[in-house]
């Protein structure tokens, strides 16, 4: 492909991504906080500083570089239209979400993006998944950019950095930090946004493993939290 159509591409993948992945597309992204609800009330999340750190890990160790392997395992095997294994991935991605919570999270915001996806940007991959019982919202998402031709980079840069986006939306309503720490934080991230993204793509799900532990703890302290303004 010619470094123009490199370029055409490009640009045919932006839009798409800046709308499926906006706060405002429906699906309900506003009402989850990962469990940093519960982490600022434990005050593991404080400040700028910490907050910016928490994410760093899970970006390294989380459950962000989890979602991103299953975004490209997902973006595979709907490209190669192999059913069984985007099945198979999203079976695994639904598995994996390790508390009540968390597996609310993915389903919930998985089935809202294909019903909102196929109501303006229907495919073959995105009629699949609807009949599926639960899907993960990373497989959502990366079936939908697979199902329109979309770059795997560019895609998974975007749905981290989204993930990245809403979490920091989170902590921002929560009080810790104002809107311009907020925006620091992203752009430090960026880096790592990128990283992360460019170890997805090369990787397998063999590849999975996790080691965040206080932040698997704070999803599932957040589930009996007496006082909270998000579902997970």
């Amino acid at each position: 492909m010619s470094a123009v159509n490199h370029a055409e591409v490009g640009e045919a993948a932006l839009l798409p991504l800046m709308i499926w992945l906006s706060p405002a597309f429906p699906v309900g992204s506003f009402a989850y906080s990962q469990g940093l609800e519960w982490a600022v009330e434990a005050g593991d999340v404080h400040d700028a500083r910490s907050l910016g750190g928490w994410l760093a890990e899970l970006l390294t160790f989380g459950a962000p570089r989890a979602d991103a392997i299953l975004f490209a395992a997902s973006f595979g095997a709907a490209e190669g239209e192999d059913w069984a294994a985007l099945a198979e991935v999203n079976d695994l991605a639904v598995a994996l979400a390790n508390s009540a919570e968390r597996r609310l999270e993915t389903t919930a915001q998985g089935a809202a993006f294909v019903a909102a996806a196929r109501a303006g940007w229907d495919c073959a991959v995105l009629r699949r998944l609807a009949e599926a019982d639960r899907v993960a919202y990373p497989v959502a998402v990366a079936a939908a950019a697979a199902g329109h031709g979309l770059p795997l980079a560019m895609s998974l840069e975007a749905f981290i950095l989204a993930q990245v986006g809403a979490a920091v939306s989170a902590v921002v309503r929560l009080g810790p930090i104002g809107q311009t720490d907020g925006q620091k934080i992203q752009a430090t991230l960026v880096p790592r946004i990128r990283a992360l993204a460019r170890e997805a793509a090369a990787s397998s799900l063999a590849d999975l493993g996790a080691c965040a532990f206080r932040a698997d703890l704070a999803a599932m302290r957040h589930e009996t939290q007496y006082s909270r303004l998000f579902r997970s």
